[in-house]
């Protein structure tokens, strides 16, 4: 139990170097590996194998895998924005910081950091969801337009997809989006707006 206690410690300084986002999932994976490591069956089948990774801890194994992953993610920064995105933080008084609290870099994607939109409702959720989905596309792009099957696919993942009323929601928010939505349209780009919309959820989820 000892044993068990000093590698949970372990582990929890390892999980401190990952994004926050993150952190969940790498003490779990972590942990996981860890209890694996003491099943009859798997000592077993190690001590059968041989080798020297046999005496090597699970988390030594992983931490540089976390460490790399680590790595791999960082804050935004002014070279990452396209103009127009710049343009957009100048006019609605929108800061590098708070877009660093709401996405972050991996590699050359652009990724959200948030997960609570801060409503109930479902209407309201799926605008806020088309509106960063398009900051998020127009940071790298400059194109402040979303992919309705990828709003309504988030929509799903956060249990707030509402099959019958999905058109409606965006024709009762038309002044937020350039053109009318129908059952052929396949993206929404932001009207002026829209964009002041999006500046107020920005700072609404700080």
């Amino acid at each position: 139990m000892t044993k068990l206690k000093s590698t949970v410690l372990e582990i929890v300084e390892i999980v401190k170097e990952c994004p926050e986002n993150l952190q969940a999932l790498c003490f779990e994976l972590l942990l996981r590996h860890e209890l694996d490591s003491l099943l009859p069956a798997k000592k077993q089948k190690e001590s059968t194998e041989g080798g020297s990774e046999t005496d090597e801890k699970p988390t030594e194994r992983i931490k540089p895998i976390v460490e790399e992953t680590a790595k791999s993610q960082e804050d935004l920064s002014e070279v990452d924005l396209h103009v127009k995105v710049k343009h957009f933080m100048k006019k609605h008084g929108v800061s590098l910081e708070q877009l660093n609290n709401l996405y972050y870099k991996e590699d050359s994607a652009i990724l959200p950091l948030y997960e609570d939109l801060k409503t109930t409702r479902m209407a309201e959720a799926q605008i806020r969801i088309s509106l960063l989905q398009s900051l998020q596309n127009a940071i790298a792009d400059g194109e402040f337009q979303c992919q309705v099957a990828n709003v309504r696919t988030e929509c799903n993942e956060r249990k707030c997809y509402d099959g019958g009323n999905f058109a409606k929601n965006f024709k009762n928010n038309a002044s937020l989006f350039d053109g009318d939505y129908d059952k052929s349209t396949a993206s929404m780009k932001l009207s002026e707006d829209g964009k002041k919309e999006l500046a107020d959820i920005i700072k609404e989820l700080q």
